[in-house]
């Protein structure tokens, strides 16, 4: 091989690891809003804030975006109808849409009536959840129907009050989502062709999505439903363990946090406050116990992290003030709060916690045990900012209910 083929070689591979990872699900590549070896981003922004690359508005509703090769796929509503949407990742355009009709209205329609749970990519096809429990599987080069299931008229799934939230997450060549009901807590679906690999479990459905955990080497999926946080084997839906946690009227809504030490972290609101759990492997099974538990910590929605065995979320906004919280996560104890930050959700990148409150507000900030500094901040949502940022490479993806955006950290 000559020099030069060498050094286009080289070249070529750099590249390759210079390409961001996507953000294909549910909580970005990890499952837990964390990008551990991204590139750095800026620690200032001008008064302006940072660039904007593109904003554009969109449909009702809650839905994170996914992103994956250059394509950006997420949903929205409208009077009686759902849709997908394809666009240009990089200028935020069109590039396809499909519409799904349904005859679902909010209990709580002052805040919209959805969709919430974010799309699944993987190969050649995407996968949705809307408000009616309606899983939807696409293509993603035109958004052609390949297959659907009805979780609430099919499979007798748990009809919820606000609408579906829970968003499908991949394991092998299924996708597995809750349903609720006797014996569909979960279920998983081949990807070819919607066909049911397995269905476990009687627990009803809430509005939480599942996150897959390894106990020393053993996978499992983890979900809060009504009543317990449990685990299963994402092979088959065999139960791993259970524990009690419940939320008055079934609203129990932000994901299971998997934490440093083997512990699990779950929160709600609706009296159910927090614990955290640990998880021990014995052979080939797992024994959880629950290390501690506070009434005074409560997660309305949005996103828990956990940096350095420190849990950061917003506690706290029904009928009350969210505040910005730091817990322990060994042992429960709050090492600070900070009122001046309101509910908000965040991704971690660069050892620096992009904050997005739901004012509209986006910040940078160095949290740590002690306290919390902010680096940088601009206003730019306004309607409702409820959903989690979303962070490919260095750009940055928000939303609010009736908006789109993409601005630039680089």
């Amino acid at each position: 091989m000559t020099r030069r083929e060498c050094l286009l070689l080289a070249a070529a591979a750099a590249q390759a690891q210079q390409k961001p990872a996507g953000w294909r699900q549910w909580g970005g590549p990890h499952g837990n809003f964390q990008i551990p070896d991204g590139p750095p981003i800026q620690s200032q922004w001008p008064a302006s804030g940072p660039k904007v690359v593109w904003k554009r508005p969109l449909g009702d509703g809650y839905s994170s975006p996914s992103i994956d090769n250059g394509v950006l796929y997420t949903l929205y509503g409208s009077s009686g109808a759902e849709t997908t949407i394809a666009a240009d990742a990089a200028t935020g355009k069109t590039i396809w849409e499909q519409t799904a009709r349904h005859n679902f209205r909010s209990e709580a329609p002052d805040m919209g009536h959805g969709p919430y749970a974010t799309p699944l990519v993987a190969a050649d096809r995407i996968f949705t959840a809307g408000v009616t429990g309606r899983i939807e599987c696409r293509a993603r080069k035109d958004g052609a129907l390949l297959w659907k299931q009805e979780l609430w008229s099919d499979h007798k799934g748990t009809r919820l009050p606000y609408g579906y939230a829970s968003s499908p997450i991949a394991f092998r060549d299924t996708i597995i989502v809750p349903c609720g009901g006797r014996g569909k807590s979960l279920i998983a679906f081949r990807q070819s062709d919607g066909a049911v690999a397995w269905a476990a479990n009687d627990y009803p459905n809430v509005y939480s999505s599942p996150v897959f955990i390894n106990v020393d080497g053993l996978e499992q999926l983890t979900a809060v439903m009504d009543g317990y946080v449990f685990a299963v084997n994402p092979h088959n839906g065999d139960p791993q363990w259970r524990i009690p946690f419940q939320a008055s009227y079934s609203i129990a809504v932000a994901s299971p946090v998997w934490t440093t030490g083997n512990l699990l972290f779950v929160s709600s609101e609706y009296d159910a406050g927090a614990k955290a759990i640990k998880l021990e492997r014995n052979g080939l099974k797992t024994e959880a116990k629950e290390v501690w538990s506070s009434n005074r910590l409560r997660l309305h929605h949005g996103n828990a992290i956990c940096i350095d065995g420190t849990i950061y979320f917003s506690s706290g906004g029904k009928g009350s003030v969210a505040v910005l919280s730091a817990v322990d996560a060994a042992t429960g104890r709050i090492l600070w709060q900070e009122r001046t930050v309101s509910k908000a959700t965040f991704v971690w990148a660069d050892r620096k916690l992009i904050t997005l409150n739901q004012d509209g507000s986006l910040m940078l900030v160095q949290p740590g045990p002690q306290g919390f500094k902010v680096l940088a901040k601009a206003e730019l949502l306004t309607s409702i900012a409820w959903t989690p940022p979303v962070l490919v490479g260095t750009r940055l993806y928000l939303r609010d209910r009736k908006s789109l955006m993409a601005v630039e950290l680089g």
